[in-house]
């Protein structure tokens, strides 16, 4: 067995890929998830050249990590890497079209839906990227800004730290 899992770690860089994340499962942070992040962040922002684009490679990475880990918080974090990445791209190139967007909006979705499966916790961890996230979507058309706009504030009343009653009103209680 052994053998075999060498074997299959020296055959190709995927399965290196693979085996580190199997590994790393239980983490949340690490190599084996810096990884995949480059993966995604390399087809909107690559070290040379401009971004190639390639959506489908971009989502591919975020399966395989989940494929390899089953880790739903590290699963999260890189889809939140994709609608990050996404979003900076169009903000700094312009609009670019319906797929593009279809492919951000369907991220978002695959990322709430994971989030609604995790504790409350799991969300106050990603909160902070999330509502920066809708910042960063103002002026985004294609009806992309909206809509996350309306998946944050689905979490936010789902999960959002709830508003402590203020000492005013107690007092007027009184």
């Amino acid at each position: 067995m052994l053998a075999l899992v060498k074997d299959l770690y020296d055959a190709s860089s995927e399965n290196r890929h693979f085996l580190h994340a199997r590994f790393q499962a239980e983490e949340s942070v690490g190599a084996a998830l810096e990884v995949y992040r480059r993966k995604i962040v390399e087809q909107f922002f690559p070290a040379r050249g401009d971004g190639k684009l390639k959506l489908s490679e971009a989502r591919k990475a975020i399966r395989d990590y989940r494929k390899a880990t089953g880790n739903i918080a590290g699963t999260i974090d890189l889809l939140l890497t994709y609608l990050e990445n996404g979003t900076e791209f169009t903000e700094q190139f312009g609009d670019i079209d319906e797929p593009f967007y279809n492919s951000l909006e369907s991220a978002a979705e695959e990322m709430k839906a994971l989030i609604f499966k995790q504790e409350p916790e799991c969300y106050q961890r990603f909160r902070e990227r999330v509502v920066r996230l809708e910042r960063m979507v103002g002026r985004i058309g294609w009806g992309y800004g909206d809509y996350l706009g309306d998946l944050v504030c689905v979490l936010e009343s789902q999960f959002g730290d709830q508003p402590e009653p203020s000492r005013s009103s107690d007092n007027a209680a009184r």
